[in-house]
């Protein structure tokens, strides 16, 4: 999978983000003010030939710049951001000096109940992945060494992995009292000594309309749908998936019935299998859709991912 960009505002003007698909640093960050400073990355010091460019930052899977007054970020960042995909694209490293500009943050992992008695949500003060990616069986996780790892403990029964937390369901057999601090630590231990969560982001099954140029969410490439389904997509996306996201859990749209007024939905996570939460999920969302696209939507069926 090559690389791919997304330009991001930051609060403050000068500086702006370019947000990659794929982790460019795992937990260390790096800040450079001159060419000089950016020896340990050859992509920092190709920047510092721009003449506007003041900072470069680069973090876990993204490179924040700082301009000069000189000029205007509409007018350049376009060439910055091909500049940048040219020298990714290439195989290069982007640090070769390894050791980081910035002292590390120590990984902290801290365990969350949600709506789902069957699932637990850790949560990491770093970031995981770039997209969710959920795991049904240990057969899924050729790409995947922690959910791997997780699914030799007898009782874990589904996985999702989400940009800065884990859920877990479990099996009956165990309650979460006997086995939580155990997962915690499991999980801690296995992001600080390095090793991967995902080695390579797969295509999501469950919408094959992911557009190439995703960052931290896959991003719908909307042009074949019909306008009432971008509208429940936007609708979804800015209204009910930070919600669902706060519990452990992910929605995704599948399809829309024009003749039946109908909306299909995909549940992921602590969503999955939670009877309660399926129910919330689906009546919420009616009464949502119906208000706000003045009665093209009757009804939403909710599956299981």
């Amino acid at each position: 999978m090559s690389f791919s960009i997304d330009i991001q505002s930051t609060s403050n003007p000068s500086i702006l983000k370019f947000e990659t698909n794929k982790f460019l640093s795992r937990h260390d960050s790096f800040e450079f003010h001159n060419i000089d400073e950016a020896k340990p990355s050859p992509l920092a010091q190709k920047l510092f030939y721009l003449p506007f460019v003041k900072t470069v930052y680069i973090a876990q899977n993204f490179i924040a710049i700082q301009k000069y007054d000189i000029a205007e970020w509409s007018d350049v960042q376009d060439e910055v951001k091909s500049q940048i995909l040219e020298y990714l694209n290439s195989g290069e490293d982007v640090i070769t000096d390894k050791t980081p500009q910035k002292k590390s943050v120590p990984v902290t992992i801290y365990a969350e109940s949600t709506p789902n008695p069957s699932v637990l949500k850790f949560v990491a003060n770093k970031k995981l992945v770039v997209q969710s990616e959920e795991f049904k069986s240990i057969d899924d996780t050729a790409n995947a060494p922690l959910a791997q790892a997780l699914f030799n403990f007898p009782f874990v029964k589904e996985i999702f992995i989400d940009e800065n937390y884990v859920s877990i369901q479990k099996y009956d057999m165990a309650e979460w009292g006997d086995i939580t601090t155990e997962l915690r630590d499991f999980i801690s231990q296995h992001i600080m000594s390095g090793k991967p969560v995902v080695t390579e982001h797969r295509a999501n099954k469950l919408a094959p309309q992911t557009n190439g140029g995703t960052t931290e969410k896959p991003q719908l490439d909307l042009s074949h749908l019909d306008d009432t389904s971008k509208a429940i997509v936007e609708i979804l996306d800015e209204y009910i998936k930070p919600a669902v996201a706060s519990d452990g859990g992910n929605i995704m749209f599948d399809s829309y019935d024009e003749e039946t007024k109908s909306v299909k939905v995909i549940l992921q996570g602590a969503c999955s299998g939670c009877p309660s939460s399926t129910m919330t999920l689906k009546n919420g969302i009616e009464t949502m859709l119906r208000d706000m696209l003045n009665g093209k939507v009757e009804h939403v069926v909710a599956i299981n991912g």
